[in-house]
């Protein structure tokens, strides 16, 4: 069942009903599993040390390993803590839109689990939303700021290629679109209706709220300790060619079929 509404129902100029003000904690984590074993324990524990987080909600997605009962031990642990388990694999989109059905607090963060993002930057990441400037913020492992690990050129050619063909789709100036460390205001989930199940869910999110009336979009720069294949690294050159799929199909196809529809009905 599809629990987002649709961008159209959006009128300009006020996109979003602005609050003043949030008190903490005002932050739900999201974070999407599939055998992170070694490492989602730490995530979310790290995750809810941090004093912007009011809940934190794990998605298993369909893991083979130990990551179901290993979340187990942190649910025991700590009340803010919720976990739901895909039957089966069904990659990252998936995951996400399980856990944002379930989000209740009024800013979201999209968290990998795999310790390449730190959650003790959750500050950084929400600080221009909580200071009344921002609605959807980017972390940027390409800005500067922060501790990088030295690992693959050509996946730091193939991300700044999809950033920057995203850019010239959307007209955003974005360094880095395929970030898995977002921050953004809750009710943007009830504008965009997300539909891809993996990877893909990157470029698509960016493309929808690119249309968003008045919607606000900064970029925060982060640490990034990123993680080598023999490590447990999963994405790879197909889903960089896909993501230029999903570029094209986000901002042209899919909108040409909208007005197609709409002018047809």
């Amino acid at each position: 069942m599809n629990v987002f509404a649709t961008s159209a129902a959006m009128q300009a100029p006020n996109v979003l009903e602005r609050d003043t003000w949030i008190r903490l904690p005002c932050v739900g984590v999201v974070i999407p599993s599939y055998n992170e074993a070694a490492t989602v324990g730490a995530v979310v524990r790290l995750a809810l040390a941090q004093p912007e987080v009011q809940e934190v909600i794990v998605v298993d997605d369909g893991s083979e390993d130990t990551t179901w009962e290993t979340l187990q031990l942190v649910l025991a642990e700590d009340h803010r803590v919720q976990r739901m388990r895909h039957s089966e694999n069904r990659g990252k989109g998936a995951a996400l839109r399980t856990g944002f059905q379930k989000v209740t607090a009024p800013i979201v963060i999209v968290q990998d689990a795999d310790r390449e993002y730190d959650p003790a930057e959750y500050a950084v990441l929400v600080k221009p939303i909580l200071d009344g400037k921002a609605d959807v913020v980017f972390g940027s492992r390409f800005l500067g700021g922060g501790s990088h690990r030295v690992l693959y050129y050509w996946h730091s050619v193939g991300n700044k290629i999809i950033t920057t063909f995203s850019n010239m789709c959307t007209n955003l100036n974005l360094t880095d679109i395929e970030v898995g460390f977002k921050a953004f205001r809750r009710e943007i989930l009830q504008k965009v209706n997300l539909r891809e199940n993996r990877f893909g869910i990157e470029p698509e999110f960016t493309a929808k709220i690119a249309r968003l009336n008045g919607v606000r979009i900064y970029e925060v720069p982060i640490s990034y300790h990123g993680r080598t294949y023999a490590e447990g690294k999963k994405i790879g050159w197909r889903d960089g060619i896909a993501a230029l799929w999903h570029i094209i199909n986000y901002n042209f196809i899919r909108l040409e079929k909208k007005r197609t529809s709409r002018s047809s009905g």
